[in-house]
This record gives C-alpha cells, structure tokens and sequence, in this order.
C-alpha cells in the first residue's frame, strides 16, 4: 500500500538521518503514527499546517508498507472523504517501520513566510537534509 506523511522540518530531519528507511519514534504525548492514504490530505496538511508552526516548512513524504502487514491497521476518516489516514499505535512504530518497501522519498515541499533557513537552489530542499 503507498501512503504519505506530512511531516516537518524536524521530523524530516530524523528521517534523513535513519537513511529515509524509518520514521522516528512518536513523543510520549503523540500515542498515534498517522500517515495518510493520499496525496492532496498530506499536501494540505503539509501546506496549510506546518508552514504556520515549529520550523514553518512542511514536506509530504511518500512510502510502501507490505499490503499483508498493513491490512491490520483501521483506516479512519477524520473530515471529508479525502481526508482518511491509517491508525498505529506509537508502541508499534518501529515494527512498521521494518514493513517498509523501498525508501521513503520528498514528494512536496512548502515554506512558511517565516521560514527561516538555507535552501539548496537546485533541489528546493533545505540544505540540512
């Protein structure tokens, strides 16, 4: 199953860091991973929320998950119909993270008015990635 995460600078960061193979552990106050089912939720997101927050940038990521293992988290719909995203529970991250096909890539990259940092001209990423 593909799926998508908009995620933040940060967060971007800590993928980065595990080789875009893993997403990073989930806060104590965050019991919830939440990748979402399609691209225009995650661009919304990514867009609209995080730009206005912490590092003012947001990024949709795009993963496989083995469609077997996958199959035991509940889909849930939080708004409209597009707005859907799969449940697992913090304490099961890491084991989703080992059902992972492939690396998880930058499909999207949006910047605040307050971001403040350096970007790669070529790439349109920051240059901390």
């Amino acid at each position: 199953m593909i799926l998508y995460r908009p995620v933040g600078l940060k967060e971007l960061e800590l993928i980065a860091e595990a080789d875009f193979k893993a997403f990073p552990p989930r806060l104590p106050e965050q019991p919830i991973f939440y990748p979402v089912l399609n691209f225009e939720y995650a661009e919304q997101i990514a867009r609209d929320w995080n730009t206005k927050s912490n590092s003012f940038a947001g990024f949709v990521t795009k993963f496989e998950v083995e469609d077997d293992y996958v199959k035991k988290f509940h889909v849930r719909v939080v708004g409209s119909r597009i707005h859907q995203e799969l449940w697992v529970p913090a304490e099961e991250l890491a084991e989703f993270n080992r059902h992972i096909s492939g690396k998880i890539t930058i499909e999207a990259a949006y910047y605040g008015e307050n971001f403040k940092g350096e970007l790669d001209p070529e790439t349109n990423m920051p240059k901390t990635i």
